[in-house]
């Protein structure tokens, strides 16, 4: 039996807003990171929490892709928004973190302060205007997680940022 879709990814969908995780890669290169996508320059070893089960909220490091020779390629933060629990493996939505704080001017970027319970390096930008999907076997670790209010703000200020653009927006449907 195939479970509804939630109310925010139904319009997140509707209005062309779900990418491919690729496109978070091509758009933010990670090259620009302060982590510059290598998972040595993110782990502390009492930091490290591995999960294979991930909830609304985790902020996770994901990778697009594996070199032939093994190696991770092109990590990137995201936080979980939303879920998707009716297929296998199990689809995440998140939105892209970034350390770029000059991105703050843009109204659909939110601030994400460091602290101890997203255990993130530095004070951080989520971007709220796209939502990307994301496969289990995508992600490397979780690193923290962001309380509900933020998610409810992050969903929030997506919801603001379709409203603001529908003029120029027309649904896909």
């Amino acid at each position: 039996m195939k479970e509804e879709l939630s109310d925010f990814l139904k319009t997140a969908y509707k209005y062309g807003k779900v990418k491919n995780l690729k496109d978070a890669f091509d758009e933010f290169p990670v090259e620009e990171e302060w982590h510059k996508g290598r998972v040595e320059n993110v782990l502390k070893e009492d930091n490290e929490i591995y999960n294979n089960h991930y909830e609304i909220g985790d902020i996770v490091f994901v990778r697009e892709y594996i070199y032939s020779n093994g190696k991770i390629g092109n990590n990137h933060f995201f936080v979980i928004i939303d879920l998707n629990n009716t297929a296998v493996p199990i689809e995440n939505f998140g939105m892209l973190i970034s350390s770029k704080l000059d991105k703050l001017k843009f109204s659909a970027n939110k601030l994400l302060e460091k602290d101890k319970m997203n255990n993130l390096h530095k004070n951080s930008v989520v971007k709220t205007d796209v939502v990307y999907k994301i496969l289990n076997e995508q992600i490397v670790f979780k690193i923290g997680k962001v309380d509900d209010e933020k998610i409810e703000e992050y969903k929030k200020s997506f919801y603001e940022e379709l409203e603001s653009n529908t003029d120029s927006m027309k649904p896909l449907n």
